[in-house]
């Protein structure tokens, strides 16, 4: 039932795409971060639906009328860059099979997100995003919610087997990023029981993201919920909030959950944590020895005999800056973190230009909540190898359109503003004079 499912909202949904490119666009976007065809159990589970929908948006983008261009912001110069250093750092490889492999799956997320890029230009675009990538990853944040109170936090949280959040440490920090969209979402949501149902999904989330037991997730909400408070304009009353909630939260994880967070303090005992400190030296030594660092999977024994203090211990990363270093060198990193800088100076643009005013006020909410949502990613993604998943980079895509919807408002606005304030001075006298008749004998 769910593979017929699935595959009728596919299929249902390919004519318009083919017809308007920012709805192969969203899409895409479903698909490849909520993978809903894997929780299915039958043909659906292996049927090449990224593809279809793939190849429909481009076929849509090609023959579109809409000025669907590529914005040649700073954002989009460096991500350029560093799919071309990706692609020159394959020549390089240690492991070329290997590389050649995981290069062909980024390599196409890259393409798609260049898509999503071109299509998403209005404010009712960056918001159909949002309301995307909320239902792809709030779905799994309610299911685990729900299992975790179920199960009285005595079981693990799973994401879905073969995606990037299929790890529980990776699908805690996914939530993690997902609530503060949520809260966004909220703010502009018409109804009280709307509100509060999101405020319910919220809340199941942040559950989730705990019964995940990921202690790299637990760090990154105390970061994520610490932007939350001091971007927000009632703060005595999160603060109030939050010491009401969180200690319930934390009080009701079983006495398991709380020894594995011990274990952060105490991560020399850890063999989980010294074999990922393994792989951070050994990415730090190859990209010092290799100018084009390593490549796409290098976390071959081979690898580890030749640059690990601990030859034995073979990890993969466990980190997006040991990941980016390993695989492309001190460039690479470079513009990885260039890449995050820029689209934290481009949220910090939009809240600054739209503070105090109301008509911006859900561009302001929206960069503060993703600021929030990639603090989370930041300090979460320091344990995981996330170098490529796609949906910080589908965040940076809302950053740039939404700051693009923003110069465009406040370049209009003013004119518009000369423009009324001169016809009034023109037709000022006459409008008096009418409302003068009209209004009738002065009471006094």
């Amino acid at each position: 039932m769910r593979d017929i499912f699935v595959t009728l909202l596919v299929l249902g949904g390919l004519p318009f795409a083919l017809q308007r490119p920012v709805i192969g666009g969203l899409m895409w976007v479903w698909i490849s971060v909520m993978n809903p065809h894997t929780q299915g159990w039958g043909f659906a589970t292996t049927f090449p639906f990224a593809q279809l929908i793939a190849g429909v948006t481009l076929l849509s983008l090609l023959k579109s009328r809409e000025k669907n261009r590529l914005p040649m912001t700073p954002i989009t110069i460096t991500l350029i860059l560093f799919v071309v250093w990706m692609n020159i750092t394959t020549l390089f490889a240690i492991i070329p099979n290997a590389a050649w492999g995981q290069w062909n799956k980024v390599m196409k997320i890259m393409l798609m997100t260049f898509v999503v890029m071109m299509v998403i230009r209005k404010r009712e675009h960056v918001r159909h995003l949002i309301w995307v990538l909320v239902i792809s990853l709030g779905y799994y944040g309610v299911k685990g919610g729900i299992f975790t109170v179920r199960s009285g936090g005595n079981q693990r949280v799973w994401g879905p087997i073969g995606t990037f959040i299929g790890d529980n440490n990776a699908l805690a920090l996914a939530l993690i990023m997902t609530i503060p969209l949520m809260y966004y979402l909220m703010q502009e949501l018409p109804k009280q029981w709307m509100r509060r149902l999101m405020f319910v999904a919220m809340g199941l989330c942040a559950l989730a993201a705990l019964g995940s037991y990921s202690r790299g997730g637990f760090l990154a909400i105390i970061a994520m919920l610490a932007f939350m408070w001091k971007k927000s304009r009632h703060k005595l009353a999160g603060a109030a909030l939050l010491v009401l909630l969180v200690p319930l939260a934390l009080l009701f994880m079983p006495e398991q959950w709380a020894a594995r967070m011990d274990t952060i303090s105490e991560y020399e005992a850890d063999h989980s944590a010294m074999g990922r400190i393994n792989a951070w030296q050994t990415a730090y030594n190859l990209a010092c020895d290799r100018f084009f660092g390593g490549g796409f999977s290098m976390y071959e024994p081979m690898t580890f005999a030749m640059y690990a203090p601990d030859p034995s211990a073979v990890h993969a990363a466990h980190s997006i800056y040991f990941q980016a270093l390993g695989e492309h060198g001190w460039i690479g990193l470079g513009l990885y973190l260039m890449l995050g800088f820029l689209t934290w100076r481009y949220a910090a643009w939009i809240v600054r230009h739209c503070r105090g005013r109301a008509d911006l006020q859900w561009a302001a909410s929206l960069a503060a909540m993703i600021q929030a949502s990639l603090i989370g990613f930041a300090v979460g993604g320091a344990f995981l190898s996330l170098l490529y998943w796609d949906v910080p980079y589908y965040l940076m895509v809302a950053v740039m359109a939404t700051r693009a919807v923003v110069a465009q408002h406040l370049a209009v606005s003013p004119a518009a503003a000369a423009h009324a304030h001169q016809r009034a001075s023109r037709l000022g006298p006459t409008v008096e004079s009418r409302q003068g008749k009209s209004a009738g004998p002065e009471v006094k």
